[in-house]
C-alpha cells in the first residue's frame, strides 16, 4: 500500500493545497519499505491535477491536515482515500496510519485562499 502525506521541513503540511512536495511512503505492513519525496510546487490548488499525479504514482491513500472540499471531490473521483486531520511527523503518522491507529477527523477547510488566511487544525491524529 503507498500513503501520500504533504510535507514542510517533516512535519504534515497543514494546508493541502499549498503544500510545494508530499512524502509517499509504500508500506508492507506496519513497515515502511521505501519512502519517495514528489515536488509539487507546480500543481499548488490543481485538485484534479494533484490527484492524477498521485494516481498514477500508485497511491491508495493521502492523509492530510486540512483540506477543501473541493479538493477531497477531486480526490476520491480518482479513487483515492482520504483521512484528514493529521499533523505532527510525517515518517511517525505513516506508521500510526498502518497500526490502525488514526482517526479521520473530517477537517474540511471552508475560506478564501488571499488576504493571509490559514488552517489552523487540532491535535495530531492519534
Amino acid at each position: 500500500m503507498k500513503i501520500a502525506l504533504p510535507n514542510d521541513r517533516g512535519q504534515v503540511n497543514q494546508h493541502f493545497g499549498r503544500s510545494e512536495e508530499f512524502v509517499i511512503f509504500e508500506m508492507s505492513g506496519q513497515e515502511i519499505k521505501s519512502r519517495e519525496t514528489v515536488s509539487t510546487a507546480t500543481l499548488q490548488h490543481n485538485h484534479e491535477g494533484l490527484a492524477e499525479l498521485f494516481k498514477n504514482k500508485g497511491v491508495d491513500v493521502l492523509i492530510l491536515g486540512g483540506v477543501g472540499p473541493r479538493a477531497i471531490q477531486a480526490l476520491q473521483q480518482y479513487g483515492l482515500q482520504v483521512i484528514t486531520g493529521a499533523s505532527g511527523n510525517v515518517e511517525e503518522v505513516a506508521r500510526a496510519f498502518a497500526r490502525g491507529e488514526l482517526v479521520n477527523r473530517g477537517v474540511i477547510c471552508d475560506h478564501s485562499h488571499g488576504h493571509g488566511n490559514h488552517c489552523h487544525h487540532g491535535p495530531t491524529c492519534r
